[in-house]
């Protein structure tokens, strides 16, 4: 049986090893240090023998092509294999120099294993190594010269289209029409008729155009034309205003109204209360939920004595079975039968100046209908590029999301992406390759939008997404409507804070 083959130095030192059988680095390493000391050189012997293994062997200028054998292995078959080890390596060295053969080391390991399996010889020729390593397929050069063809056919009906559209801007403008835009689901879609279609949509182009809603927060449609407009609009609103007009843009009227509703309530009651939530949503790329799971919590903070021996009154709206459990020293019964908050002993008081979690509850699910924002990312390869369409409904109508950050990733070293048609804004994070899709508020009003952009790579390399928002209005209808005192049961003045944060939201 062969052990191991190697290439070592006249000194013993191994450059490159393949065993063939389990032996450790040092077992290795010792056998070919000693081998060198065994050598006689008065004898013209191409092997040589200890108690234990045999070396086989070959000069090759001043390195040596080992074969460490068994005492019992056939030794015409080893000088046989041993001479093809010796003219593979001259096939994939230019020099038999220790640090060329360094620099191959790979490819002779792959050689070595063509000529050697567990410890027996193969029978194979050097042709058929070099047919082997080279991996070399008829299949994949069809497939190669196939794909090929492809692509410069979808090249040469991509410049045939965009000629196309050029001329019938061309002749729109000549007409005295505006131009028809050419945004959609995909390139794809634009059949062999197109120049029917382009003239209809320059006739019905004809008709005014109505005015998007001014609660639409999205930006410009065309996200691209950054700088001088901007500039000049700006200044054209500052010399409205400095004659005297009143100037309200739709988009800084949200802006105010989302950041009024993000800040926290400046006049703290002496009774306050936190109510939080937090979700971790994991959904298929395809459709459907894997796992969403809502924790929410109310914490009660008192600041003034007189106030410590109170009842809160929760109002729970909500149908979707969310699960409660009250603090330990809250009434339990109380809670059940009123849907009250107070303590179990009513002579006691609530902690003063700290936050105290009263009731808390919990929701789990993979109901489809329960996500609260879909994302629908549709990537579809176009030639050597990707073109991706996004979009997001807002499915709890009751919601309102700020700050909405929609995270795409995207492939390493191919630039930025071409943005095609978006609703709201977009900032492109080169360093850590994402795309950030950003939206000021989703509500009611703007409950769906999308985005395209197109990009070389492949559809896996755009998951998963990644969504982030906070709100001001909780998922599971869960409120305090009223603060009561123990004794006498008079109302008392209280103020609420309500967050609704992200933890994990993820299309994988």
């Amino acid at each position: 049986v062969l052990l191991a083959a190697a290439v070592c130095t006249k000194a013993g030192k191994a450059i490159v090893s393949r065993q063939f059988v389990e032996m450790t680095r040092t077992r290795i390493e010792g056998l070919l240090a000693a081998f060198p000391k065994l050598m006689n050189t008065g004898k013209q012997h191409t092997f040589v023998e200890t108690e234990s293994v045999r070396y086989v062997y070959q000069p090759m200028e001043k390195l040596y092509m080992v074969l460490i054998t068994t005492k019992n292995s056939n030794i015409l078959e080893d000088l046989e294999t041993l001479r093809l080890f010796s003219r593979v390596i001259p096939e994939y060295c230019r020099a038999l120099e220790e640090n060329e053969i360094s620099e191959h080391c790979f490819d002779l390991i792959f050689a070595f294993d063509e000529i050697v399996a567990l410890g027996y010889r193969e029978n194979v020729n050097l042709a058929q190594i070099r047919t082997f390593t080279e991996m070399d397929s008829h299949e994949e050069k069809v497939f190669r010269a196939v794909r090929e063809t492809q692509e410069r056919e979808a090249k040469a009906e991509m410049r045939r289209k965009a000629k196309e559209l050029q001329q019938a801007r061309r002749d729109a403008e000549r007409h005295g029409k505006k131009a028809p835009g050419f945004g959609g689901f995909g390139s794809s879609a634009v059949s062999g008729g197109v120049t029917a279609m382009i003239t209809e949509t320059i006739i019905e182009t004809e008709k005014p155009k109505v005015a998007p809603a001014p609660a639409r927060p999205s930006g410009p449609s065309k996200a691209l034309k950054l700088g001088a407009k901007g500039k000049e609009v700006d200044n054209f609103v500052d010399k409205l205003k400095s004659e005297g007009e009143n100037i309200m843009t739709s988009v800084g009227k949200r802006s105010a109204e989302a950041a009024k509703v993000l800040t926290p309530p400046v006049n703290m009651e002496s009774v306050h209360m936190k109510i939080e939530e937090k979700i971790s949503l994991t959904c298929g790329r395809d459709g459907g939920l894997q796992n969403m799971e809502l924790h929410g919590m109310i914490m009660l903070h008192i600041s003034d004595e007189k106030f410590a021996r109170i009842r809160l009154h929760v109002e729970n709206e909500d149908k979707r079975g969310v699960q409660l459990q009250t603090h330990p020293n809250v009434d339990k019964k109380l809670f059940t039968t009123e849907s009250q908050i107070g303590l179990k002993n009513p002579e006691k008081s609530f902690p003063i100046n700290s936050d105290v979690g009263v009731l808390k509850w919990r929701l789990q699910t993979t109901e489809e209908s329960f996500i609260p924002l879909t994302i629908n990312c549709w990537p579809s390869e176009s030639g050597n590029s990707c073109d991706v369409n996004i979009e997001y409904e807002l499915q709890e109508e009751s919601l309102e999301l700020n700050d909405v950050i929609i995270t795409i990733p995207l492939p390493s070293g191919v630039g930025a992406p071409v943005i095609g048609e978006i609703d709201g804004e977009y900032r492109h994070d080169s360093r850590r390759n994402l795309l950030e899709w950003c939206l000021p508020v989703i509500d009611a009003k703007n409950k769906s939008g999308s985005l395209e952009f197109s990009i070389a790579g492949q559809p896996n390399d755009f998951f998963p997404v990644q969504v982030s928002f906070v709100s001001k209005k909780n998922y599971c209808n869960i409120q305090v409507t009223k603060v009561t005192q123990v004794d006498g049961n008079s109302p008392v003045r209280f103020s609420t804070e309500t967050t609704f944060l992200v933890d994990k939201y993820e299309i994988l």
